[in-house]
């Protein structure tokens, strides 16, 4: 289980963020003509976070799709469904595999190159397209579930699950995520997991980054602040430690960035 920042949100703008979110996601559909959400539930704590809010204000017009691939733990798909049960939240699970096996089988016709992160990104943009489609089926919003931790660090599929049209946690650090779950009750099958992506066996994000949460979004919080590498090492960070993340924002940053048009 991860541990909760040191820095903990006081109770009150624990409470303030809560509300937010909740503004944040009936002012923004509303404000795009929508009166229905989806978004994708992974068995995961952001998703599950956003499945509450989503509830929570769409009640009946929320729904969640789990969406798992032949990689995907079956835990996940598991706890995914037992936590949409236990709010009364509309699910479909739609298993991706025949769609993963046939993406498999073209790389192997052409000789091409494959690792599990190519077949993962794969599937992170299959689920997209599913909610995508999802959403024009019952003119709904599609709701994402990347923190702001992930956000910085460029930690995700572009044009997968960092897609969406709106994002009720992107202004939230993961280790702030863990406060407000279990403020909000998320169950402890959900909240004691360590946080993977999923996209195959093993799979966990703090390998994939070489640090843990805890560690990366204290150092996070100090440079979206606008403190440098010099300010940053005077602070006790290790130089290879600030090296490191500094060199994944820079080099993930196009990202978050939207498509360059030519001006002729």
């Amino acid at each position: 289980m991860i541990k909760i920042h040191a820095k903990t949100i006081g109770v009150n703008s624990l409470q303030k963020k809560i509300e937010k979110i909740e503004e944040f996601l009936y002012k923004e559909t509303k404000r795009r003509g929508f009166n229905s959400v989806v978004f994708g539930l992974s068995g995961g704590i952001d998703s599950a976070v956003v499945g509450y809010f989503c509830n929570k204000i769409f009640k009946e017009n929320a729904r969640a799709f789990i969406m798992p691939s032949n990689y995907s733990n079956p835990q996940n798909t598991q706890d995914a469904i037992k936590f949409a049960q236990s709010i009364g939240l509309y699910y479909e699970v739609i298993n991706i595999g025949k769609m993963q096996d046939s993406f498999i089988e073209m790389m192997q016709l052409s000789n091409d190159s494959s690792n599990l992160h190519r077949i993962g990104n794969f599937c992170a943009r299959i689920r997209m397209s599913i909610l995508y489609d999802k959403s024009f089926l019952h003119r709904s919003i599609v709701v994402g579930t990347s923190n702001k931790s992930e956000l910085m660090l460029g930690y995700g599929t572009l044009y997968g699950d960092l897609a969406c049209a709106i994002n009720p946690i992107g202004n939230i650090y993961k280790t702030e995520i863990f406060e407000i779950a279990k403020k909000i009750g998320i169950p402890w099958y959900i909240f004691n997991k360590k946080p993977s992506a999923d996209l195959f066996k093993g799979q966990s994000d703090e390998s994939d980054l070489g640090y843990s949460y805890e560690m990366i979004d204290k150092l996070l919080e100090q440079i979206d602040n606008g403190l440098n590498k010099r300010q940053l090492i005077e602070n006790g960070f290790e130089r290879e430690f600030v090296k490191s993340i500094k060199n994944r924002i820079k080099n993930n940053k196009f990202k978050s960035k939207t498509p360059k048009i030519a001006k002729v």
